[in-house]
């Protein structure tokens, strides 16, 4: 997808949406001087374009019950495309990577997942109410994944920063 090209204007109004997305048309051009149909363009032509992306509810995870919070890096097993079985005989599978990333989408413990670079193959964001859900998630999902073969968890101590904004250069 082409990079759209952002004016002074435009970076208002993603900085303004990124603070309160509930904000009505008309308090947004208000807030960067313009008419509300032509503000309304510009919202649309973002959101056309996927600049902005979806507009949601942040939940703070402490007051639902998701009071410890995890990053787990996650090693692979390193196995070719194309398999062999006991008898030697070539079968096609799918990947250790696939199959992985098409079962991290069905846990919802795990909030983010990225591909990385270095000696772990993806980190996780996991949000779980304690440490024995946690244990659980380790030992009944994440372990018994035939594609793992190491993990590494830190549990966050203290939150210092957490924003969705991203910055607009």
């Amino acid at each position: 997808m082409p990079k759209i090209v952002l004016d002074k204007t435009d970076r208002k109004i993603l900085a303004i949406l990124q603070a309160d997305g509930r904000l009505s048309n008309q308090d947004v051009a208000d807030r960067v001087s313009l008419s509300p149909s032509p503000c309304l363009r510009r919202i649309k032509r973002l959101e056309e374009a996927g600049v902005i992306r979806q507009y949601v509810a942040l939940l703070d995870p402490a007051q639902i019950g998701l009071g410890l919070l995890a990053y787990v890096n996650v090693r692979l097993e390193k196995h070719s495309e194309g398999s062999s079985n006991a008898a030697g005989a070539r079968r096609a599978t799918s990947s250790p990577h696939t199959d992985f990333a098409l079962s991290v989408e069905h846990w919802p413990e795990v909030v983010a997942c990225y591909a990385m670079t270095g000696e772990m193959d993806y980190l996780l964001r996991v949000h779980v109410e304690d440490m024995d859900h946690f244990s659980r998630f380790m030992m009944q999902t994440l372990l018994s994944h035939p594609a793992v073969a190491d993990v590494k968890s830190s549990f966050a101590l203290q939150r210092i920063k957490d924003t969705t904004a991203l910055p607009l250069v």
